[in-house]
């Protein structure tokens, strides 16, 4: 509850991109609408090529399903109301759909990272244990890993938002961002966040550095088991498939990492640019990557396109 003295808040305005003239910000709006619309249509291609061909009911392609579906609905929660604000800069948005943001947000974010961890498991699987791989990674290990992705990006938000949403806000109401993000908000409390900020950065250490640990221990098994083979072309066929998981991995923590993994983040316009690398231009990678650097995945939207017929 807020402090007696204090004049509660009831909504919050987003900086947004509004240092940017109006010609700038028409020009980002439409480039990250098209990146938006692109990013919907490809991941809704990416679940119905899957969905379609039974030669892809894999291990491998269920994990990218669910990582297509949790992409989408993780940019559904920030790019509206950010296009929204690109046209028409200060918008405000109250509390309650603040802290509904930063939820959806952070339980999609963090699900997306463990599902990215569990992809890599599977690719280890895959290429250090092959004659095991339908008996470790079947179908309950695949509900298994994913349900627990699931439930650490929804525990996450939950405690990250109660922790937020449960200090005072007085008189600052301008965001300095384009959409609900936890240290953001934590300036404009009027009481000391320092433990907050540390424990935000205790989660951010686990979602971020434990996840990024297990994938690196991961190739580090594959590639050396990689280097075991004696052919050139099984070892570019293995290195292959694990080509389109590596870059997305990349991208993904590059990025998030540089944002939430400083002490004290400035939430300086190359921040925020930065940001918009990780919600914006990561979830179109991610299918983009997926089809153009994996044969099966290419050869099922030609057959469903009726221009390669069944094997």
């Amino acid at each position: 509850m807020p402090k007696p003295n204090f004049t509660a808040m009831k909504e919050f305005t987003f900086e947004g991109f509004s240092i940017f003239e109006w010609h700038h910000r028409l020009i980002l709006f439409v480039v990250l609408l098209v990146l938006y619309m692109l990013t919907l249509a490809s991941n809704a291609i990416i679940l119905t090529v899957i969905y379609l061909n039974r030669q892809l009911h894999t291990p491998m392609y269920f994990f990218l399903s669910v990582l297509s579906i949790s992409e989408t609905c993780f940019t559904v929660a920030i790019i509206p109301r950010m296009l929204s604000g690109l046209l028409s800069p200060q918008q405000a948005i109250s509390i309650p759909d603040c802290a509904t943001q930063l939820f959806f947000y952070l339980t999609f974010g963090v699900n997306n990272c463990f599902l990215l961890t569990a992809m890599g498991y599977d690719r280890y699987v895959a290429i250090c244990n092959p004659l095991r791989y339908s008996v470790i990674i079947g179908k309950k290990a695949c509900v298994q890993l994913a349900s627990g992705s699931w439930s650490i990006g929804l525990s996450t938000a939950i405690i990250q938002v109660s922790s937020v949403f449960s200090l005072p806000f007085c008189d600052a109401n301008i965001i300095s961002h384009f959409f609900c993000d936890i240290r953001p908000l934590m300036k404009l409390a009027c009481a000391d966040t320092t433990i907050k900020e540390f424990i935000t950065l205790l989660i951010s250490l686990c979602v971020l550095v434990l996840p990024m640990v297990l994938i690196f221990i991961s190739y580090v098994l594959i590639v050396t088991t990689i280097l075991k083979i004696a052919s050139a072309e099984g070892r570019k066929k293995a290195f292959a498939t694990c080509a389109s998981h590596l870059t997305v991995v990349i991208v993904h923590y590059g990025c998030t990492s540089f944002i939430y993994l400083k002490p004290k983040s400035q939430n300086s316009l190359q921040d925020r640019l930065i940001s918009v690398t990780y919600t914006v231009i990561t979830p179109l990678l991610n299918p983009v990557v997926y089809s153009l650097r994996n044969k099966e995945v290419k050869d099922a939207m030609l057959r469903a396109l009726g221009r390669k017929p069944l094997s």
